[in-house]
């Protein structure tokens, strides 16, 4: 995917967010200077990224919107990688909700985290194929590819006696899909108490809008960063305190 074109595109959205420009262009200009094409034509074609100190190689697919890597995935990795004591990532458990291509998942992996990189069974092939390549002999912690549909089996694939999380992972996550609700149930579900989520979203309708109220029904949200040329936000969320309902 060229992110040059993407960036363009996200300029023509109209979301507006109280912040500096300069200083807006010039954070979203290091965080799209990530990533570069290959110079050389290989079989496999691959787009590369540089975080957490490695080059890593990206292979998207062509047939589904999750296989491809989308800004608000850069702007997650690049807020882990230079947010690492603020957020401290070695020896804790991570899990990535819609994981597409990995990246996410790989960035937590290299930075010292246990994850579980999850996504639609369809999914999974190109996820493992990208997390071994760029993991393998590199992490402490060697991550995992598991299936999560949203909402389905989660009680079975995930009980909530052996869910826990220090962080969920979740990257461009809500778009115009119609599993918003089955989206939230799968929050809740993977939440305990002490869980942390790190969700970067792209506002692009008003369904965007109205997730984000529900959301806060249960959660209590955060907004960490915004990068209003890209319309996207990076947010900070943990459970309420039902015991205080």
């Amino acid at each position: 995917m060229d992110l040059t074109v993407t960036h363009n595109i996200t300029h023509k959205e109209t979301y507006k967010e109280p912040r500096d420009d300069d200083d807006d262009k010039q954070v979203v200009a290091e965080i799209m200077a990530r990533s570069f094409i290959p110079t050389l034509i290989t079989t496999i074609p691959w787009e590369g990224f540089h975080f957490a100190g490695h080059e890593i190689q990206i292979t998207e697919g062509k047939d589904c919107y999750g296989a491809f890597v989308w800004p608000s995935a850069l702007v997650l990795c690049y807020f882990l990688e230079t947010h690492a004591k603020q957020y401290n990532m070695v020896d804790k458990n991570v899990i990535e909700i819609g994981a597409g291509t990995g990246l996410v998942s790989i960035v937590a992996s290299l930075l010292g985290a246990r994850v579980i990189a999850t996504d639609l069974p369809e999914l999974l092939g190109n996820l493992q194929y990208n997390i071994s390549r760029n993991t393998k002999m590199k992490c402490k912690h060697l991550p995992r590819v598991k299936e999560l549909s949203w909402g389905v089996a989660l009680d079975r694939n995930f009980p909530r006696s052996s869910n826990n999380f220090d962080y969920i992972l979740a990257a461009d996550v809500v778009y115009a899909h119609p599993f918003l609700e089955e989206l939230l149930m799968t929050f809740d579900h993977l939440c305990k108490d002490t869980t942390i989520i790190l969700w970067a979203m792209r506002f692009r309708l008003e369904k965007e809008n109205k997730f984000v109220d529900k959301f806060k029904e249960l959660f209590d949200l955060e907004e960490i960063s915004s990068f209003p040329s890209l319309n996207i936000k990076l947010y900070k969320a943990m459970k309420k305190n039902r015991r205080s309902a």
